[in-house]
């Protein structure tokens, strides 16, 4: 857990803020998501299986929520990119996190494995 907690601690405001603020946002919108550190960024899995993550955009240099099943959206604030099953959503620095579009995307994912449609 500590190098977990180190992830989350070693980052660079506002960045550091924004990746703890979206640690709570994702771990309370269900009691089976759990917080590990996987190929060394913060990965949150529903009930064992992958489910979203947290990362630095190398190109743009912004912080971003991935979305493992985001295939199966087509909001436009996400990106593909040349991901094949993966979307992303690029989280500006200079702005508050839009907390209500997070909420409804990471609710959305959720149902997808609630319904069966992802195999847990």
């Amino acid at each position: 857990m500590k190098q977990l907690d180190d992830f989350y601690l070693n980052q660079e405001e506002p960045i550091k803020g924004m990746f703890l603020a979206l640690k709570e946002i994702i771990l309370k919108q269900d009691k089976d998501i759990n917080n590990v550190l996987k190929y060394g960024m913060p990965i949150f899995c529903y009930k064992g299986k992958m489910f979203c993550y947290l990362w630095i955009h190398k190109k743009f240099k912004q912080p971003y929520l991935a979305l493992v099943e985001g295939k199966h959206f087509d909001q436009p604030f996400l990106i593909q990119e040349n991901r094949s099953r993966m979307k992303i959503m690029l989280l500006n620095t200079d702005e508050d996190l839009p907390i209500e579009k997070i909420e409804t995307i990471l609710e959305k994912a959720l149902n997808l494995y609630k319904s069966g449609i992802i195999k847990v």
